[in-house]
């Protein structure tokens, strides 16, 4: 029947995905608009899904990229996802033109059959009735049964020389993803991957997935990071001296008591994108510039050059494109 449009249980839009990332942290559309500098008109047309009200791709691309710098989210996860249902409303713009202009009046001919409004009715009534037992049916199964969850890498139980590793795995696609209490992203497929930095030794990583329903599996693995980091040992005449000579820029990264979402940029490259464990640490060097973004400022500890460490905020919650250079922070 005309007028009806199919949509699979539980898949959520870009514009679903992007309003539920958003809420989940409590953070409004103006808040959203003041940081990234988009507009207002056009964060609700993303959230809609209206993306004939947008403007061209090179733009929306940009967009994304900001919104998700801000959520502390994978920028790339987001753009794909707009790129494939762009595609497939274009497909069907094309595809009912097609139709509009192809379509040749049918010839009227006359039925013994005739359709009354109680055949009608009765037949309404049947698809609706058997439509909800199917929907029930569905939706009993999954209150009745936790998640999946199926983490790929590491093994449970691993060493690393390095002080960083890769989760990943599957998990239902409408499903919550947390590590570490950290709450991450799940691709259309269910499918997640997520940069752990590691503080040496042991290293103990939860991963909790949480349906709609509030079934939930638990996967736990214990990372042992030989990692050790070596503390610079100069006197204050020779770090005066290298202080002077020295060019660009270098940070040191400190989370506590975390895990931490981070996004470090250098020189206007994307050099990591990951969850940060409590008390592990990262070092980044650029030529001319260095900015962070954080979920959490005030459990992310900067030291800059070699100098004391000092909070990258105070307020609590996300944070955006805190820059650092040679001779000052914005």
């Amino acid at each position: 029947m005309n007028g009806f449009i199919k949509k699979s249980i539980g898949t959520l839009t870009l514009g679903e995905k992007l309003k539920k990332l958003r809420s989940e942290r409590r953070i409004s559309l103006s808040e959203v608009s003041k940081h990234t500098r988009i507009q207002i008109k056009y964060l609700e047309y993303l959230e809609a899904d209206q993306y004939h009200k947008l403007p061209v791709d090179v733009y929306v691309r940009g967009f994304l990229k900001n919104y998700a710098d801000f959520l502390a989210v994978d920028a790339n996860v987001l753009i794909r996802l707009y790129e494939k249902e762009r595609e497939i409303k274009r497909n069907m713009e094309k595809r009912e033109e097609n139709d509009r202009r192809h379509q040749v009046p049918a010839p009227f001919k006359t039925h013994s059959f005739a359709l009354t409004p109680k055949i009608i009715v009765i037949s309404v009534i049947t698809v609706v009735t058997f439509s909800g037992f199917f929907y029930l049916y569905k939706e009993l199964g999954s209150f009745a049964s936790a998640p999946r969850l199926v983490i790929s890498s590491p093994d449970k139980d691993t060493s690393v020389s390095g002080n960083s590793t890769i989760v990943e795995g599957v998990t239902d696609k409408d499903a919550k993803l947390y590590i570490n209490g950290q709450l991450i992203l799940v691709n259309d497929d269910g499918k997640f991957r997520e940069n752990i930095t590691l503080q040496s030794g042991n290293n103990f990583i939860n991963i909790k997935s949480v349906n709609k329903f509030g079934k939930e599996a638990v996967e736990s693995l214990t990372v042992q990071s030989s990692y050790q980091k070596e503390e610079d040992k100069v006197t204050e005449e020779q770090s005066a001296n290298q202080s002077a000579q020295s060019q660009g820029v270098e940070i040191e990264i400190r989370v506590d008591p975390g895990p931490v979402r981070l996004s470090v940029e250098a020189d206007g490259n994307l050099v990591f994108s990951g969850t940060m464990l409590t008390g592990s640490t990262q070092s980044f060097k650029a030529d001319e510039k260095i900015s962070i973004s954080s979920t959490k400022d005030n459990e992310t500890f900067v030291r800059l050059n070699g100098k004391d460490e000092s909070v990258l905020g105070e307020s609590g919650g996300p944070v955006r494109g805190v820059t650092f250079s040679p001779d000052k922070t914005n």
